[in-house]
């Protein structure tokens, strides 16, 4: 009976914190816009095979170098194929490659943050001396570099975000984790007798969790701007997958026909942008106590 009673405590705690977390982003008005769209790009890109009117990749659809109108939204390339179609399937090469790579450099560095922040100090140093290496690599550079040795592919690219973006979490991590790791609460736990996992996984991962899904929400315009600048230079995903990257490389080859495929190209990475920036600052808001303004 008791086990029911502190289950439904949790739950309706659990509740709490998500009805006030609801109310404090609707009383930002740019942060509930940008979340608008960031739900909107999402689920264009998840159910992208049921919104596109025509295959992507099929030739000679319509006319080349259509402008928009009620068959083709958003005109057509320089091989007729539907540039509508081909942006709302490009939604699906961007979230794969931001959700798969900042997903695998958010669980890496979130490990090697906590070490680094909880271990010995030698340990600590080695990891710091790491991750400045990394670091010390102008992202273009290396990213040009990894796509000359392994080819142009989504991998090449999903690889290159991840290995950058690790040391950047995991520094964030370790200064969270320093900072509480002689805190009262740490130490009478340890007194208690509770093992390093209990103490990282219950009290440290709780308050170090949230400045990383600021920055992540933060990093996913960046992610996708750079898919996008290597595909555009012919270094990212291969034709004929459709990429915001390479419609903005086949339209600017044409801009003086036709500047349709290069405006709809570049407007689903400026709404991303804005959509995942406004969000990151309502998510700053809200996680951080120093700047929340309660009503």
């Amino acid at each position: 009976m008791a086990e029911g009673t502190h289950a439904i405590a949790i739950e309706e705690a659990r509740s709490g914190a998500l009805t006030g977390f609801a109310r404090r982003l609707a009383r930002n008005p740019l942060g509930l816009f940008g979340a608008v769209l960031v739900v909107l790009m999402v689920a264009s890109a998840v159910f992208a095979d049921l919104i596109v009117p025509y295959d992507p990749t099929q030739i000679m659809v319509g006319p080349r170098l259509a402008p928009p109108s009620l068959e083709f939204l958003m005109g057509t390339d320089q091989l007729g194929r539907d540039v509508f179609s081909r942006v709302i399937t490009g939604g699906q090469v961007a979230l794969l490659v931001s959700a798969t790579a900042l997903g695998t450099a958010l669980s890496v560095g979130l490990l090697l943050g906590l070490v680094a922040g909880f271990g010995p100090p030698w340990l600590d140093n080695a990891l710091l001396l790491l991750f400045d290496t990394i670091r010390s690599f102008p992202v273009i550079i290396f990213a040009l570099a990894v796509v000359t040795l392994l080819g142009p592919s989504l991998a090449s690219v999903i690889f290159v975000v991840a290995v950058t973006t690790v040391p950047i979490y995991a520094r964030v991590v370790r200064t969270q984790t320093h900072a509480l790791r002689n805190s009262e609460f740490i130490t009478a736990e340890r007194a208690m007798g509770a093992g390093v996992p209990r103490i990282l996984g219950i009290h440290i991962l709780p308050n170090v969790i949230g400045p990383l899904l600021i920055l992540v929400s933060m990093d996913v315009p960046l992610v996708i701007t750079l898919e996008a600048g290597l595909s555009f230079l012919g270094m990212g995903v291969r034709p004929p997958t459709p990429s915001w990257g390479t419609i903005l490389n086949d339209g600017y080859g044409y801009i003086n026909q036709s500047v349709w495929p290069v405006v709809s190209g570049g407007i689903p990475i400026v709404l991303t942008t804005l959509g995942f920036t406004f969000l990151g600052e309502a998510l700053r808001d809200i996680f951080d106590p120093k700047l929340r303004k309660e009503l």
